[in-house]
């Protein structure tokens, strides 16, 4: 399995955002729609699209899927999506309609049982989002913090049969400060699971730096903020790990 770039799409209100540490009243919108941005991304090459429903997320249902089913369907990408799925139904609407992989966050803490249900029927197409505030899982589109830490949710979950973690220091995320490569590769041999790095990637080193733990289990990392202000290209980063 080689190492993976995932370009970020957030969605809210329709549009393409990104918000600052998960902060909904921090947000930058780069673009008016979603599909045009994801099809931007696969003509510069990505072999993988992660896509977020932020308005989903805070409310607890799906609301922009129609954008991930556009770009599931019309793109020769693989998509990945996360935000507001809640329910078995939710992983339905998406797995049947062209969306590869479906990644659940709050239901991991408020429902693990139902999470691991799902793993045994759809495997390896479930995913869970480990979104992490001082080590500690944070849920509801990062508006509350469990009292639970992404290290013990995630060996559970991998006991389980969770075979993809997405990991995501909140504290790094939208802020360009460089990604947690301590606490990804923590988690990775903890689990023994490929975990995907989210949040802080600013350069072609961070994508080195985290290519470095490959073989530790840390299989890609989404980059979002960093291609849309210009820090680097898609195509820049698909080369560099490539190496």
């Amino acid at each position: 399995m080689s190492f993976t770039i995932y370009p970020a799409i957030d969605m809210r209100g329709g549009k393409c955002v990104r918000l600052l540490q998960g902060d909904y009243d921090k947000e930058t919108v780069y673009g008016d729609s979603p599909y045009e941005m994801a099809k931007k991304f696969v003509d510069q090459g990505a072999a993988w699209i992660h896509m977020v429903d932020l308005d989903g997320a805070k409310d607890g249902m799906r609301i922009n899927d129609r954008y991930v089913l556009e770009a599931a369907q019309k793109l020769p990408a693989k998509v990945q999506v996360g935000g507001g799925i809640r329910s078995e139904q939710d992983v339905i609407h998406y797995l049947e309609n062209g969306v590869d992989r479906v990644i659940i966050g709050s239901m991991a803490v408020s429902n693990p049982d139902l999470v691991l249900e799902l793993v045994r029927t759809y495997g390896s197409k479930i995913a869970v989002g480990l979104d992490a505030k001082d080590g500690y899982v944070a849920v509801h589109g990062w508006l509350e913090t469990s009292q639970i830490k992404a290290v013990e949710l995630g060996k559970r979950l991998a006991e389980g049969g969770v075979e993809t973690f997405i990991f995501t220091d909140i504290a790094t995320d939208g802020m360009l400060s460089g990604p947690n490569i301590e606490a990804a590769v923590e988690l990775a041999k903890a689990t023994g699971k490929q975990v995907i790095a989210s949040g802080g990637v600013r350069s072609l080193s961070d994508l080195q730096a985290l290519k470095a733990y490959e073989n530790e289990g840390v299989s890609g990392a989404i980059v979002g903020k960093a291609i849309y202000t210009g820090q680097f290209s898609l195509q820049e980063a698909l080369e560099e790990v490539k190496r």
